[in-house]
């Protein structure tokens, strides 16, 4: 279903907040079918990708490390690299 969400666990340096929260944002996206927010999902749409951004999060802390890192980057280490 996510195609696009990018693996970050076992990423060298380890995944930033931003990086979990985009993830997130765009699971959200995904599931949600609401790819730019109104008046009517904001806070929905907000509290889910807080509420996953915090569960990312904790469950990658919580995995022991990967054996071979992700075969991709991240979007945003991508961009950074630009």
């Amino acid at each position: 279903m996510c195609r696009n969400i990018t693996t970050l666990r076992g990423l060298e340096p380890a995944a930033t907040a931003e990086e979990i929260e985009a993830g997130a944002r765009q699971y959200v996206r995904k599931i949600s079918g609401v790819q730019k927010t109104s008046a009517a999902t904001e806070e929905a749409f907000e509290r889910a990708v807080a509420e996953i951004t915090a569960i990312s999060t904790r469950l990658l802390a919580e995995l022991p490390p990967r054996k071979q890192p992700p075969k991709t980057e991240p979007p945003l280490r991508r961009l950074a690299k630009r």
